[in-house]
């Protein structure tokens, strides 16, 4: 078929990415994710003073089958050690956008040249517990790069087809109870990995917006 883009190929992600589902993506952050399994939570979260980041969702175009970058974080870090994240960071006075920042912030962890990278829109906010309000953006990559990690803050990066992360069948939810309240959250086990916690939640959010 002329024009047409394999279901999980960096372009089609490209396509839906320009024409999500849902609402407004200033508006919808309440209506996906773990956010709409946490009311309580996010109404508590919304209290606080929250402090602006930009995380990067950078999906590497490798022809029909594209894959998704993720880091795992060093221990030592002082707030989500050892887990798996996007990468990216707080929102500073030098960035013009989220976008800037979410670019600047995964060069400086991984050492991704921003060169590669196109940034081709946005997913609604998330509130995090630790104290941000988090946007993610989403980025085409072009293969070639090298990656240089950060030993400071990145222990290991690594790659999962985007078609294993978008096939809900692969996003378990789980609870703990977290200040008296029980918290709901997903778990995507890949191999030996557990992407859990935010990156889940904004994993979960990517296939409601794009792919459900």
């Amino acid at each position: 078929m002329p024009g047409h883009n394999p279901l999980y190929s960096a372009a089609e992600f490209r396509r839906r990415a320009l024409h999500q589902n849902g609402g407004p993506v200033e508006r919808a952050w309440r209506e996906h994710g773990d956010h709409i399994l946490n009311p309580e939570i996010v109404a508590q979260v919304e209290t606080f003073k929250l402090r602006d980041a930009a995380v990067l969702v950078p999906v590497v175009d490798d022809g029909d089958e594209a894959h998704v970058i993720f880091t795992l974080r060093t221990a030592t870090l002082r707030k989500h050690s050892g887990q798996i994240a996007f990468p990216g960071g707080a929102i500073d006075a030098v960035d013009a956008s989220a976008e800037q920042a979410a670019v600047r912030e995964t060069e400086e962890e991984i050492g991704l040249d921003g060169s590669y990278v196109e940034t081709v829109g946005r997913l609604p906010v998330y509130l995090a517990s630790t104290g941000f309000r988090i946007t993610p953006v989403l980025g085409i990559v072009k293969r070639g790069f090298e990656l240089k990690p950060n030993p400071d803050e990145v222990a290991d990066v690594f790659e999962v087809p985007l078609s294993f992360l978008m096939d809900p069948g692969n996003h378990t939810r789980d609870k703990r109870m977290v200040d008296g309240l029980d918290r709901h959250f997903y778990r995507v086990p890949y191999e030996t990995r557990m992407i859990w916690g935010i990156t889940a939640g904004i994993v979960r959010t990517l296939y409601e917006r794009l792919y459900a």
